[in-house]
């Protein structure tokens, strides 16, 4: 093959006529003067001035194939359907050896066939444009970028195709060591977050929950979603959601702050609007760019409600017995962080056989949909979904098409309250006492624990304890709190809940009587006797005064004397 006849159409290059000589261009743009052993005169260069420099060989003094001798790239030229070898240069025979002109590329050129650069050959030649394979890595290791342009020749159907490869090797390594370090950054970034997530969720004796993570597929999507359930004591229970806006370790870390404030919060029995007023303040505190959205709610089962307050939060959504799907939409108030909000609180029912979902925007968000339709997608899903909480987690992350490479990292939280009957329903009970007149309440007030207990068949030390807390919480009632005044008996499966409400809001603390006191020593006898006790704030003004007795476990069936 002369590598001669072929027209030198050389990517970002022309020919030009020698004119200065008193040669001319065809119409057709070929070169008038060729010479008489058919080969094409190299294109001439002059600097300014129309001098060369003296000693320096002028650019048409040089043949085409010496130029590319010189080029430190791989440039390969096949030609005709098949790609046969016309030309390699010193730099393509250095790395991969001598070329035998006239060979198809695909037995003369393996390297190529193994980057995968043959069929691009066949495009480049059929659309006659260049095509660019980018860092393929060939079979002496090193990585190149492949550019291939289509050459016309004269005589020739098909014409040719020059190979240029850029050696892109550093540029490769230096994208892998970038990638590699940004997966270990999202790895951190991962276990960070998982590691500030509950471990183990608690599980409160009225309700049944479940909750799931999965974090963005992409490599920065790591972001600042948490959850947490807290058991409050005297049977209810704390649930929280949020999501800290950003992405990263800094959002994981903010987000870690958060939420072992909210458990500090939970810990004083506020309502929900007060907790998330306390927060908005401590987020301002933690960093003044940073904002989160929160929801925080309170199940009581005493009420069978869902008492909530939202910070610029996803709406929950709640699924009654009859399987109809409520939405809650007020209160809601800005972000934490942004400030100069008053929260409020707001309730919806939960009664048995109900199921509420809690949930960041990575489940129902997506670029090309309204979030409201996401929304509505996710109230339809609930509505079909059936079983445990954590099969309705799974069944509403594969609904919402959360896939390992979702864009954004999700957060759902599924709570039961599950309705009871037979044997199960024996072991959740309440009894109210309204407690009525002066001092006779007291002892009214110790034959109905004790006639209580003993129908719900609590072994007799269990009773008298019972009994024995009642009487001084009343008696505490009486004496420091207005009516109306209430005594409640509750039992579920694991403990008994004995509480006293009044209308003043003044609580009682723990304190250390004097030898002579003849009062005070009510609630640390109450503390010493019970397994834990709290009082806090009711709605609509007031207090209540509760402590927990943990009941026995039953034997097991495998137990000793069991056969």
């Amino acid at each position: 093959m002369n590598f001669t006849r072929w027209s030198a159409r050389l990517p970002g290059t022309q020919r030009r006529a020698a004119a200065r000589a008193g040669t001319g261009l065809s119409p057709d743009g070929a070169a008038q003067d060729r010479r008489a052993d058919g080969s094409v005169p190299a294109a001439r260069a002059e600097p300014p001035g129309g001098r060369h420099h003296p000693g320096a060989p002028a650019v048409g003094d040089l043949a085409v194939h010496e130029v590319l001798d010189r080029v430190p790239a791989l440039v390969a030229l096949v030609h005709g359907a098949d790609h046969r070898v016309a030309y390699v240069n010193a730099a393509y025979a250095a790395a991969f050896g001598d070329r035998t002109p006239g060979e198809p590329a695909r037995e003369e050129l393996p390297e190529l066939a193994e980057t995968g650069l043959l069929p691009l050959l066949d495009q480049v030649l059929r659309s006659a444009r260049p095509r660019t394979l980018k860092s393929r890595t060939a079979s002496d290791g090193r990585c190149y970028t492949f550019t291939c342009t289509p050459v016309a020749v004269e005589g020739e159907r098909h014409g040719g195709v020059l190979i240029f490869a850029a050696d892109v090797t550093d540029h490769a390594e230096a994208a892998e060591r970038l990638r590699a370090s940004e997966r270990r950054q999202r790895e951190t970034a991962v276990t960070l977050q998982r590691s500030l997530l509950p471990q183990e969720l608690e599980q409160p004796d009225d309700l049944r929950i479940a909750a799931t993570y999965h974090p963005g597929g992409t490599e920065a999507a790591v972001g600042g979603d948490w959850y947490d359930v807290i058991t409050l004591g005297g049977g209810r229970t704390a649930l929280v959601i949020g999501d800290v806006m950003g992405r990263g370790v800094r959002a994981a870390a903010v987000m870690g702050q958060l939420r072992t404030a909210v458990r500090a919060y939970a810990r004083l029995d506020l309502p929900p609007h007060e907790v998330l007023q306390l927060l908005d303040g401590l987020a301002s505190e933690i960093d003044a760019n940073q904002i989160a959205t929160c929801v925080y709610a309170v199940h009581d089962p005493n009420e069978g409600r869902l008492v909530y307050a939202s910070a610029g939060h996803l709406p929950i959504l709640v699924r009654d017995a009859s399987g109809e799907v409520v939405r809650t939409e007020e209160p809601t108030g800005p972000p934490l962080g942004a400030g100069g909000w008053v929260h409020g609180s707001a309730s919806v029912p939960l009664a048995p056989g109900s199921t509420a979902v809690l949930y960041t925007d990575g489940l129902v968000e997506r670029r090309d949909k309204d979030l409201d339709e996401g929304i509505t997608a996710l109230e339809r899903a609930l509505a079909g979904a059936g079983g445990s909480p954590q099969v309705i987690c799974d069944r509403l992350m594969r609904s919402a098409g959360v896939t390992a490479d979702h864009d954004d990292d999700v957060a759902v939280l599924v709570l039961q309250h599950p309705e009871r009957v037979g044997a199960e329903a024996d072991l959740f009970r309440n009894a109210e006492l309204e407690l009525l007149g002066g001092a006779e309440a007291a002892p009214h007030a110790r034959a109905f624990t004790s006639g209580v207990l003993a129908s719900w068949r609590f072994p007799a030390d269990l009773c008298d304890l019972g009994v024995l807390a009642a009487s001084e919480l009343v008696a505490n009632s009486l004496q420091h709190g207005i009516p109306p005044m209430r005594l409640r008996l509750r039992r579920t499966d694991r403990r008994l809940i004995v509480e006293v409400t009044d209308a003043d809001d003044h609580l009682p603390r723990r304190r250390r009587a004097e030898p002579g006191d003849e009062s005070g020593r009510g609630i640390a006898i109450v503390a010493t006797i019970s397994s834990s006790w709290g009082c806090r704030r009711t709605p609509g003004g007031g207090k209540a005064v509760w402590c927990e007795f943990a009941l026995p476990t039953p034997p097991s069936p495998s137990g000793p004397g069991r056969p």
